[in-house]
């Protein structure tokens, strides 16, 4: 499986009706396993395939879908992540600003996946309005991306397309990224903007 989502909570759920949506196959896993993911697959259909966690770290691309608390289970799950994109989904609205002891909750994520390139995005909205149709049929809604790999930011706005989004390349994680996180426990900027593009 190439993508795979970690997390069947919110914003897990509407990543894997984006992939449904446009009949692209998808990994999906969380920590009760593939049996209470059943009634989702079913919804979703046979692109939405759960997955045990250890089939979900093969993938290449994983999006990162849990509590911003459990980051570090998963990362602890492999000594090693060879390369793999880590697509950061994670807020940090109820994390005390200490614990991020001043750095941005990517930068930290980066460091516990050891060997990974993460790629910030997907969270900018809510997940009840992730994916959800615009007011004119030609209309794209924004993700935002940032990285400090350009090639994994290039991977992932591909996919964004691919999902039916316009992505948009906001550069580094301590530049352009910065509005897509929690800051001295303020949102950031392009946090819950749903902006969109013709075309």
């Amino acid at each position: 499986m190439k993508y795979t989502i970690i997390g069947s909570g919110k914003i897990g759920s509407a990543l894997a009706r984006a992939f449904a949506r446009q009949n692209i196959k998808v990994g999906i896993t969380n920590t009760r396993g593939p049996e209470s993911l059943a009634a989702l697959a079913k919804e979703l259909g046979a692109n939405v395939v759960p997955q045990s966690s250890r089939e979900a770290l093969e993938a290449e691309v994983i999006f990162l879908a849990v509590p911003y608390s459990a980051y570090e289970d998963v990362a602890r799950q492999r000594e090693q992540w060879n390369g793999k994109i880590i697509v950061d989904t994670m807020n940090t609205f109820h994390t005390r600003p200490e614990e991020l002891r001043g750095r941005l909750s990517s930068e930290l994520v980066s460091e516990a996946f050891v060997g990974s390139h993460v790629v910030k995005g997907f969270n900018h909205l809510p997940a009840e309005q992730l994916g959800t149709s615009l007011s004119l049929p030609s209309q794209r809604q924004a993700i935002f991306l940032s990285s400090n790999e350009s090639d994994a930011s290039k991977t992932v706005a591909a996919l964004a397309r691919e999902l039916g989004f316009a992505p948009v390349e906001l550069g580094r994680l301590d530049q352009g990224g910065v509005p897509l996180h929690i800051v001295g426990g303020q949102p950031g900027g392009l946090l819950f903007q749903n902006l969109a593009n013709n075309g």
